[in-house]
Protein backbone atom coordinates (compact mmCIF):
# COMPACT_ATOMS: atom_id res chain seq x y z
CA UNK A 1 0.00 0.00 0.00
CA UNK A 2 1.66 3.21 -1.19
CA UNK A 3 0.01 5.36 1.50
CA UNK A 4 1.46 3.60 4.56
CA UNK A 5 4.01 6.33 5.22
CA UNK A 6 1.83 9.28 4.20
CA UNK A 7 -0.90 11.28 5.91
CA UNK A 8 -4.24 12.29 4.42
CA UNK A 9 -4.58 16.05 4.78
CA UNK A 10 -6.82 18.45 2.86
CA UNK A 11 -7.90 15.80 0.37
CA UNK A 12 -4.39 14.64 -0.54
CA UNK A 13 -1.86 12.03 0.53
CA UNK A 14 1.07 14.08 1.79
CA UNK A 15 4.60 13.35 2.97
CA UNK A 16 4.96 13.91 6.73
CA UNK A 17 7.05 16.81 7.94
CA UNK A 18 9.21 14.51 10.10
CA UNK A 19 11.05 11.27 9.48
CA UNK A 20 10.09 9.10 12.48
CA UNK A 21 8.50 5.74 11.67
CA UNK A 22 7.24 2.66 13.50
CA UNK A 23 6.73 -0.93 12.42
CA UNK A 24 3.26 -2.46 12.59
CA UNK A 25 3.64 -5.91 14.14
CA UNK A 26 1.50 -8.94 13.30
CA UNK A 27 0.77 -10.41 16.77
CA UNK A 28 0.40 -13.92 15.34
CA UNK A 29 3.89 -13.99 13.81
CA UNK A 30 5.65 -11.24 15.82
CA UNK A 31 6.89 -9.88 12.49
CA UNK A 32 6.38 -6.50 10.85
CA UNK A 33 3.59 -6.24 8.27
CA UNK A 34 4.25 -2.62 7.41
CA UNK A 35 5.81 0.65 8.49
CA UNK A 36 3.96 3.89 9.14
CA UNK A 37 5.16 7.42 9.72
CA UNK A 38 4.73 9.12 13.07
CA UNK A 39 3.40 12.64 12.92
CA UNK A 40 4.45 15.72 14.86
CA UNK A 41 3.04 19.11 15.77
CA UNK A 42 3.49 20.50 12.26
CA UNK A 43 1.45 17.67 10.75
CA UNK A 44 -1.34 18.27 13.26
CA UNK A 45 -1.26 22.01 12.57
CA UNK A 46 -1.67 21.35 8.84
CA UNK A 47 -4.57 18.96 9.39
CA UNK A 48 -6.37 21.27 11.83
CA UNK A 49 -5.93 24.22 9.48
CA UNK A 50 -7.44 22.21 6.61
CA UNK A 51 -10.36 21.15 8.80
CA UNK A 52 -11.00 24.71 9.95
CA UNK A 53 -11.07 25.96 6.38
CA UNK A 54 -13.35 23.16 5.23
CA UNK A 55 -15.76 23.70 8.12
CA UNK A 56 -16.84 27.04 6.71
CA UNK A 57 -18.54 25.41 3.75
CA UNK A 58 -19.20 21.85 4.93
CA UNK A 59 -21.14 23.02 7.99
CA UNK A 60 -23.58 24.70 5.61
CA UNK A 61 -24.27 21.68 3.39
CA UNK A 62 -27.77 20.28 3.19
CA UNK A 63 -29.00 17.21 5.02
CA UNK A 64 -29.62 15.59 1.64
CA UNK A 65 -26.02 16.14 0.56
CA UNK A 66 -24.68 14.66 3.79
CA UNK A 67 -27.02 11.69 3.51
CA UNK A 68 -25.79 11.04 -0.02
CA UNK A 69 -22.21 11.17 1.26
CA UNK A 70 -22.93 8.72 4.08
CA UNK A 71 -24.63 6.32 1.68
CA UNK A 72 -21.71 6.49 -0.76
CA UNK A 73 -19.23 5.76 2.04
CA UNK A 74 -21.37 2.82 3.17
CA UNK A 75 -21.32 1.43 -0.35
CA UNK A 76 -17.53 1.67 -0.68
CA UNK A 77 -16.92 0.20 2.78
CA UNK A 78 -18.92 -2.79 1.60
CA UNK A 79 -16.84 -3.06 -1.55
CA UNK A 80 -13.60 -2.90 0.42
CA UNK A 81 -14.66 -5.01 3.39
CA UNK A 82 -12.23 -7.78 2.44
CA UNK A 83 -9.34 -5.30 2.47
CA UNK A 84 -10.40 -3.92 5.84
CA UNK A 85 -10.79 -7.39 7.35
CA UNK A 86 -7.41 -8.56 6.07
CA UNK A 87 -5.71 -5.49 7.50
CA UNK A 88 -7.37 -5.94 10.88
CA UNK A 89 -6.39 -9.61 11.02
CA UNK A 90 -2.77 -8.81 10.22
CA UNK A 91 -2.37 -5.88 12.60
CA UNK A 92 -4.37 -6.92 15.67
CA UNK A 93 -4.97 -10.66 15.27
CA UNK A 94 -8.74 -10.96 14.85
CA UNK A 95 -9.65 -14.30 13.22
CA UNK A 96 -10.80 -14.07 9.60
CA UNK A 97 -14.44 -14.75 10.38
CA UNK A 98 -14.63 -12.18 13.15
CA UNK A 99 -12.69 -9.63 11.11
CA UNK A 100 -15.10 -9.93 8.19
CA UNK A 101 -18.43 -10.29 9.97
CA UNK A 102 -17.93 -8.10 13.03
CA UNK A 103 -14.81 -5.96 12.81
CA UNK A 104 -15.26 -4.69 9.23
CA UNK A 105 -19.02 -5.16 9.40
CA UNK A 106 -19.48 -2.66 12.21
CA UNK A 107 -17.98 0.09 10.08
CA UNK A 108 -20.59 -0.43 7.40
CA UNK A 109 -23.45 -0.69 9.93
CA UNK A 110 -22.53 2.56 11.71
CA UNK A 111 -22.60 4.52 8.44
CA UNK A 112 -25.86 2.92 7.31
CA UNK A 113 -27.45 3.53 10.71
CA UNK A 114 -26.29 7.14 10.82
CA UNK A 115 -27.73 7.82 7.37
CA UNK A 116 -31.10 6.50 8.56
CA UNK A 117 -30.91 8.61 11.73
CA UNK A 118 -30.05 11.72 9.74
CA UNK A 119 -33.09 11.25 7.49
CA UNK A 120 -35.46 11.83 10.44
CA UNK A 121 -33.37 14.04 12.70
CA UNK A 122 -34.83 17.38 13.77
CA UNK A 123 -32.22 20.13 13.75
CA UNK A 124 -34.71 22.90 14.54
CA UNK A 125 -37.79 23.34 16.71
CA UNK A 126 -39.91 26.28 17.81
CA UNK A 127 -40.58 26.92 21.48
CA UNK A 128 -43.05 29.71 21.82
CA UNK A 129 -41.51 32.75 20.14
CA UNK A 130 -38.05 31.20 20.07
CA UNK A 131 -36.23 29.04 17.56
CA UNK A 132 -33.98 26.29 18.98
CA UNK A 133 -31.39 25.07 16.49
CA UNK A 134 -28.72 22.38 16.63
CA UNK A 135 -25.50 23.21 14.83
CA UNK A 136 -22.24 21.30 14.23
CA UNK A 137 -19.79 21.68 17.11
CA UNK A 138 -16.88 22.48 14.76
CA UNK A 139 -13.55 20.74 14.19
CA UNK A 140 -13.36 17.42 16.01
CA UNK A 141 -10.18 15.67 17.10
CA UNK A 142 -10.58 11.89 17.21
CA UNK A 143 -8.35 9.33 18.90
CA UNK A 144 -9.30 5.70 18.38
CA UNK A 145 -8.03 2.37 19.79
CA UNK A 146 -6.73 -0.88 18.33
CA UNK A 147 -9.19 -3.44 19.70
CA UNK A 148 -12.22 -2.65 17.49
CA UNK A 149 -10.46 -0.19 15.19
CA UNK A 150 -12.84 0.42 12.29
CA UNK A 151 -15.85 0.24 14.61
CA UNK A 152 -14.52 3.10 16.69
CA UNK A 153 -13.49 5.14 13.67
CA UNK A 154 -16.90 4.73 12.02
CA UNK A 155 -18.99 5.45 15.11
CA UNK A 156 -17.21 8.80 15.42
CA UNK A 157 -16.74 9.82 11.80
CA UNK A 158 -20.25 8.95 10.59
CA UNK A 159 -22.18 11.11 13.08
CA UNK A 160 -19.60 13.90 12.84
CA UNK A 161 -20.16 14.02 9.07
CA UNK A 162 -23.91 13.85 9.58
CA UNK A 163 -23.72 16.82 11.95
CA UNK A 164 -21.66 18.88 9.48
CA UNK A 165 -18.39 18.74 11.42
CA UNK A 166 -14.88 18.41 10.04
CA UNK A 167 -12.27 16.26 11.72
CA UNK A 168 -8.71 15.11 12.35
CA UNK A 169 -8.28 11.42 13.17
CA UNK A 170 -5.36 9.86 15.02
CA UNK A 171 -5.88 6.08 14.99
CA UNK A 172 -3.89 3.72 17.19
CA UNK A 173 -0.32 3.36 15.98
CA UNK A 174 -0.58 -0.33 16.90
CA UNK A 175 -3.37 -1.00 14.37
CA UNK A 176 -3.33 1.87 11.84
CA UNK A 177 -3.57 0.03 8.52
CA UNK A 178 -7.37 -0.18 8.50
CA UNK A 179 -7.50 3.58 9.08
CA UNK A 180 -5.37 4.18 5.99
CA UNK A 181 -7.81 2.09 3.94
CA UNK A 182 -10.65 4.05 5.53
CA UNK A 183 -9.06 7.33 4.40
CA UNK A 184 -8.87 5.91 0.87
CA UNK A 185 -12.58 5.10 1.13
CA UNK A 186 -13.36 8.65 2.22
CA UNK A 187 -11.39 10.01 -0.73
CA UNK A 188 -13.11 7.70 -3.21
CA UNK A 189 -16.51 8.67 -1.81
CA UNK A 190 -15.84 12.30 -2.64
CA UNK A 191 -15.61 13.68 0.89
CA UNK A 192 -14.67 17.36 0.33
CA UNK A 193 -11.03 18.29 0.89
CA UNK A 194 -10.27 19.10 4.52
CA UNK A 195 -13.41 17.54 5.96
CA UNK A 196 -11.63 14.33 6.96
CA UNK A 197 -7.92 14.31 7.80
CA UNK A 198 -5.71 11.45 9.00
CA UNK A 199 -2.47 11.90 10.95
CA UNK A 200 -0.77 8.80 12.34
CA UNK A 201 1.30 9.06 15.47
CA UNK A 202 1.67 8.10 19.10
CA UNK A 203 -0.33 9.36 22.05
CA UNK A 204 2.35 11.38 23.84
CA UNK A 205 3.14 13.36 20.68
CA UNK A 206 0.19 13.60 18.28
CA UNK A 207 -2.50 12.72 20.83
CA UNK A 208 -1.34 15.26 23.37
CA UNK A 209 -0.90 18.07 20.88
CA UNK A 210 -4.24 17.36 19.17
CA UNK A 211 -6.08 17.31 22.52
CA UNK A 212 -4.74 20.70 23.51
CA UNK A 213 -4.88 22.35 20.09
CA UNK A 214 -6.82 25.64 20.17
CA UNK A 215 -8.19 24.92 16.69
CA UNK A 216 -9.97 21.79 17.90
CA UNK A 217 -13.49 22.39 19.21
CA UNK A 218 -14.15 18.88 20.52
CA UNK A 219 -12.18 15.75 21.37
CA UNK A 220 -13.74 12.32 20.91
CA UNK A 221 -11.60 9.67 22.56
CA UNK A 222 -11.85 5.91 23.00
CA UNK A 223 -9.22 4.05 24.98
CA UNK A 224 -8.01 3.39 28.50
CA UNK A 225 -9.20 5.42 31.46
CA UNK A 226 -5.59 6.42 32.16
CA UNK A 227 -5.17 7.88 28.66
CA UNK A 228 -8.64 9.44 28.78
CA UNK A 229 -7.69 11.38 31.90
CA UNK A 230 -4.67 12.80 30.04
CA UNK A 231 -6.83 13.81 27.08
CA UNK A 232 -9.21 15.64 29.41
CA UNK A 233 -6.34 17.41 31.19
CA UNK A 234 -4.83 18.52 27.88
CA UNK A 235 -8.20 19.72 26.62
CA UNK A 236 -9.09 21.66 29.76
CA UNK A 237 -7.16 24.90 29.08
CA UNK A 238 -9.18 25.50 25.90
CA UNK A 239 -12.47 24.38 27.50
CA UNK A 240 -13.29 22.18 24.53
CA UNK A 241 -15.91 19.47 24.73
CA UNK A 242 -14.52 16.02 25.54
CA UNK A 243 -16.45 12.82 24.87
CA UNK A 244 -14.85 9.65 26.20
CA UNK A 245 -15.50 5.93 25.97
CA UNK A 246 -13.06 4.35 28.39
CA UNK A 247 -12.39 1.13 30.30
CA UNK A 248 -14.74 -1.37 31.85
CA UNK A 249 -15.01 -4.24 34.30
CA UNK A 250 -18.53 -5.35 33.53
CA UNK A 251 -20.52 -7.60 35.80
CA UNK A 252 -22.59 -10.48 34.42
CA UNK A 253 -25.27 -11.44 36.94
CA UNK A 254 -26.66 -14.96 36.64
CA UNK A 255 -29.86 -15.06 38.71
CA UNK A 256 -30.94 -18.21 40.52
CA UNK A 257 -33.92 -18.63 38.20
CA UNK A 258 -31.81 -18.40 35.02
CA UNK A 259 -31.13 -21.36 32.76
CA UNK A 260 -27.66 -21.91 34.19
CA UNK A 261 -26.37 -24.13 31.38
CA UNK A 262 -27.49 -21.70 28.71
CA UNK A 263 -26.44 -18.44 30.37
CA UNK A 264 -23.08 -19.50 31.78
CA UNK A 265 -22.12 -21.52 28.70
CA UNK A 266 -23.06 -18.73 26.30
CA UNK A 267 -21.42 -15.93 28.23
CA UNK A 268 -18.21 -17.70 29.23
CA UNK A 269 -17.58 -18.52 25.58
CA UNK A 270 -18.69 -15.09 24.39
CA UNK A 271 -16.45 -13.25 26.85
CA UNK A 272 -13.45 -14.75 25.05
CA UNK A 273 -14.41 -13.27 21.67
CA UNK A 274 -11.86 -10.87 20.21
CA UNK A 275 -9.42 -12.53 22.63
CA UNK A 276 -11.22 -10.79 25.48
CA UNK A 277 -10.13 -7.40 24.12
CA UNK A 278 -13.47 -5.62 24.44
CA UNK A 279 -14.06 -2.80 26.90
CA UNK A 280 -17.63 -4.04 27.52
CA UNK A 281 -16.68 -7.70 28.10
CA UNK A 282 -18.53 -9.34 30.99
CA UNK A 283 -15.40 -10.44 32.83
CA UNK A 284 -16.98 -10.68 36.30
CA UNK A 285 -19.60 -13.42 36.30
CA UNK A 286 -21.71 -13.31 39.44
CA UNK A 287 -23.37 -16.63 40.32
CA UNK A 288 -25.38 -17.76 43.38
CA UNK A 289 -23.09 -19.38 45.95
CA UNK A 290 -25.35 -22.43 45.91
CA UNK A 291 -24.68 -22.87 42.17
CA UNK A 292 -20.95 -22.09 42.14
CA UNK A 293 -19.80 -25.68 41.56
CA UNK A 294 -22.24 -26.25 38.72
CA UNK A 295 -21.45 -22.87 37.13
CA UNK A 296 -17.74 -23.61 37.40
CA UNK A 297 -18.11 -26.87 35.48
CA UNK A 298 -20.23 -25.26 32.75
CA UNK A 299 -17.86 -22.32 32.31
CA UNK A 300 -14.84 -24.61 32.25
CA UNK A 301 -16.32 -26.76 29.48
CA UNK A 302 -17.30 -23.67 27.50
CA UNK A 303 -13.90 -22.01 27.73
CA UNK A 304 -12.07 -25.22 26.92
CA UNK A 305 -14.10 -25.32 23.69
CA UNK A 306 -12.51 -22.03 22.60
CA UNK A 307 -10.03 -22.77 19.82
CA UNK A 308 -6.94 -20.55 20.08
CA UNK A 309 -4.70 -20.35 17.05
CA UNK A 310 -3.68 -18.82 13.75
CA UNK A 311 -6.26 -16.13 12.94
CA UNK A 312 -6.05 -16.99 9.23
CA UNK A 313 -7.01 -20.65 9.81
CA UNK A 314 -10.54 -21.98 9.59
CA UNK A 315 -11.93 -23.09 12.91
CA UNK A 316 -9.99 -20.61 15.03
CA UNK A 317 -12.20 -18.99 17.67
CA UNK A 318 -9.68 -16.46 18.96
CA UNK A 319 -6.29 -15.34 17.75
CA UNK A 320 -3.49 -13.66 19.72
CA UNK A 321 -3.78 -10.56 21.83
CA UNK A 322 -2.49 -7.46 20.13
CA UNK A 323 1.06 -7.03 21.41
CA UNK A 324 3.85 -8.28 23.61
CA UNK A 325 3.11 -5.54 26.14
CA UNK A 326 -0.53 -6.63 26.34
CA UNK A 327 0.50 -10.30 26.64
CA UNK A 328 2.84 -9.49 29.50
CA UNK A 329 0.15 -7.47 31.29
CA UNK A 330 -2.32 -10.36 31.06
CA UNK A 331 0.25 -12.85 32.33
CA UNK A 332 0.96 -10.58 35.29
CA UNK A 333 -2.72 -10.38 36.19
CA UNK A 334 -3.20 -14.15 35.88
CA UNK A 335 -0.29 -14.55 38.29
CA UNK A 336 -1.91 -11.99 40.60
CA UNK A 337 -5.09 -14.07 40.66
CA UNK A 338 -3.13 -17.15 41.60
CA UNK A 339 -1.18 -15.26 44.28
CA UNK A 340 -4.37 -13.82 45.80
CA UNK A 341 -5.84 -17.28 46.26
CA UNK A 342 -8.45 -17.44 43.51
CA UNK A 343 -9.16 -20.98 42.29
CA UNK A 344 -7.57 -21.52 38.87
CA UNK A 345 -10.06 -23.79 37.09
CA UNK A 346 -8.55 -23.84 33.59
CA UNK A 347 -6.02 -21.97 31.49
CA UNK A 348 -3.30 -20.14 33.35
CA UNK A 349 0.13 -18.83 32.55
CA UNK A 350 1.95 -19.14 29.25
CA UNK A 351 0.89 -19.84 25.69
CA UNK A 352 -1.56 -22.59 24.75
CA UNK A 353 0.06 -25.92 23.96
CA UNK A 354 1.58 -26.06 20.47
CA UNK A 355 1.83 -22.29 20.05
CA UNK A 356 5.42 -21.25 20.60
CA UNK A 357 5.30 -17.95 18.71
CA UNK A 358 2.73 -15.19 18.75
CA UNK A 359 1.01 -13.40 21.62
CA UNK A 360 -1.47 -16.16 22.39
CA UNK A 361 -3.21 -16.42 25.77
CA UNK A 362 -4.83 -19.48 27.31
CA UNK A 363 -8.56 -18.90 28.02
CA UNK A 364 -8.43 -18.70 31.80
CA UNK A 365 -11.16 -19.27 34.37
CA UNK A 366 -10.91 -18.33 38.03
CA UNK A 367 -13.59 -19.40 40.52
CA UNK A 368 -14.43 -18.34 44.07
CA UNK A 369 -13.05 -14.89 43.35
CA UNK A 370 -13.79 -12.10 45.81
CA UNK A 371 -14.51 -8.64 44.47
CA UNK A 372 -11.57 -7.06 46.28
CA UNK A 373 -9.05 -9.12 44.30
CA UNK A 374 -7.01 -7.39 41.62
CA UNK A 375 -8.44 -9.65 38.90
CA UNK A 376 -11.95 -8.49 39.91
CA UNK A 377 -11.13 -4.79 39.91
CA UNK A 378 -8.59 -4.24 37.11
CA UNK A 379 -9.41 -4.40 33.42
CA UNK A 380 -7.42 -7.39 32.11
CA UNK A 381 -8.31 -7.09 28.42
CA UNK A 382 -7.75 -10.76 27.74
CA UNK A 383 -9.75 -14.03 27.79
CA UNK A 384 -9.83 -14.21 31.59
CA UNK A 385 -13.10 -14.76 33.46
CA UNK A 386 -13.72 -14.48 37.21
CA UNK A 387 -16.60 -16.29 38.92
CA UNK A 388 -17.81 -14.41 42.00
CA UNK A 389 -20.39 -15.87 44.37
CA UNK A 390 -23.29 -14.00 45.97
CA UNK A 391 -26.12 -14.80 48.41
CA UNK A 392 -29.07 -12.68 47.25
CA UNK A 393 -30.11 -10.05 44.72
CA UNK A 394 -29.03 -7.13 46.91
CA UNK A 395 -25.53 -8.54 47.30
CA UNK A 396 -25.31 -9.13 43.54
CA UNK A 397 -26.26 -5.51 42.91
CA UNK A 398 -23.71 -4.33 45.47
CA UNK A 399 -20.91 -6.40 43.95
CA UNK A 400 -21.80 -5.32 40.42
CA UNK A 401 -21.63 -1.65 41.42
CA UNK A 402 -18.44 -2.06 43.47
CA UNK A 403 -16.10 -0.89 40.72
CA UNK A 404 -14.75 2.41 39.42
CA UNK A 405 -16.14 1.47 36.00
CA UNK A 406 -19.65 1.54 34.58
CA UNK A 407 -19.60 0.76 30.87
CA UNK A 408 -21.73 -2.36 30.46
CA UNK A 409 -23.45 -5.14 32.34
CA UNK A 410 -25.26 -8.39 31.71
CA UNK A 411 -28.04 -10.22 33.51
CA UNK A 412 -29.88 -13.49 32.94
CA UNK A 413 -33.04 -14.69 34.65
CA UNK A 414 -36.80 -14.13 34.62
CA UNK A 415 -37.47 -11.04 32.52
CA UNK A 416 -39.28 -8.79 34.99
CA UNK A 417 -36.83 -9.50 37.80
CA UNK A 418 -33.82 -9.09 35.51
CA UNK A 419 -35.03 -5.71 34.24
CA UNK A 420 -35.73 -4.51 37.78
CA UNK A 421 -32.17 -5.37 38.83
CA UNK A 422 -30.75 -3.91 35.59
CA UNK A 423 -32.26 -0.55 36.59
CA UNK A 424 -30.14 -0.59 39.75
CA UNK A 425 -26.78 -1.21 38.09
CA UNK A 426 -24.69 1.94 37.60
CA UNK A 427 -23.68 1.34 34.02
CA UNK A 428 -24.43 2.74 30.58
CA UNK A 429 -25.52 -0.53 28.95
CA UNK A 430 -27.30 -3.56 30.37
CA UNK A 431 -27.88 -6.71 28.29
CA UNK A 432 -30.84 -8.82 29.42
CA UNK A 433 -30.91 -12.56 28.71
CA UNK A 434 -28.27 -12.53 26.00
CA UNK A 435 -29.48 -9.44 24.13
CA UNK A 436 -26.82 -8.33 21.66
CA UNK A 437 -25.70 -4.84 20.63
CA UNK A 438 -28.03 -2.51 18.75
CA UNK A 439 -26.49 0.17 16.52
CA UNK A 440 -29.39 2.50 17.28
CA UNK A 441 -29.00 2.20 21.06
CA UNK A 442 -26.68 4.62 22.91
CA UNK A 443 -23.28 3.23 23.91
CA UNK A 444 -21.21 4.77 26.67
CA UNK A 445 -20.44 4.62 30.36
CA UNK A 446 -20.91 5.90 33.88
CA UNK A 447 -18.14 6.77 36.34
CA UNK A 448 -14.59 6.13 35.05
CA UNK A 449 -15.91 4.44 31.92
CA UNK A 450 -16.33 7.88 30.38
CA UNK A 451 -18.94 10.43 29.44
CA UNK A 452 -21.13 11.07 26.43
CA UNK A 453 -22.77 8.50 24.20
CA UNK A 454 -22.04 7.01 20.79
CA UNK A 455 -24.22 5.13 18.26
CA UNK A 456 -27.58 6.09 16.77
CA UNK A 457 -29.29 9.41 17.40
CA UNK A 458 -27.46 9.91 20.71
CA UNK A 459 -24.16 9.63 18.84
CA UNK A 460 -25.25 12.39 16.46
CA UNK A 461 -26.27 14.63 19.37
CA UNK A 462 -22.69 14.51 20.71
CA UNK A 463 -21.42 16.50 17.72
CA UNK A 464 -24.01 19.28 17.93
CA UNK A 465 -24.21 22.58 19.79
CA UNK A 466 -27.61 23.96 20.83
CA UNK A 467 -28.41 27.57 20.00
CA UNK A 468 -31.44 29.57 21.12
CA UNK A 469 -32.56 32.25 18.65
CA UNK A 470 -34.81 34.33 20.87
CA UNK A 471 -37.73 35.76 18.98
CA UNK A 472 -36.75 33.69 15.97
CA UNK A 473 -39.91 31.60 15.64
CA UNK A 474 -41.84 32.05 12.41
CA UNK A 475 -45.18 32.75 14.11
Amino acid sequence: MSNYEKFYINGEWVVPSGSDTIDVINPATEEAVGTISLGNNSDVDAAVSAAQEAFQSFSQTSIEDRMDLLNKITEIIGARSEDLAAAITSEMGAPNGLAKAAQAGTGLFHFATTAAVLADFQFEEEQGKNLIVKEPVGVVGMITPWNWPINQIACKVAPALAAGCTMVLKPSEIAPLNAIIFAEIMHEAGVPAGVFNLVNGDGPTVGTYLSGHPGIDMMSFTGSTRAGIEVAKNAAPTVKRVAQELGGKSANIILDDANLQEAVGRDAFGMCMNSGQSCNAGTRMLVPNSQMEEAKAIAKASMEAVSVGDPTSDGTTIGPVVSEAQWNKIQGLIQAGIDEGAELVCGGLGRPEGLEKGYYVRPTLFANVTNDMQIAQEEIFGPVLSLIGYEDDQEAISIANDTVYGLAGYISGSHERAVEIARQIRTGNMHVNGAGPDFNAPFGGYKQSGNGREWGSHGLEEFLEVKAILGGASS
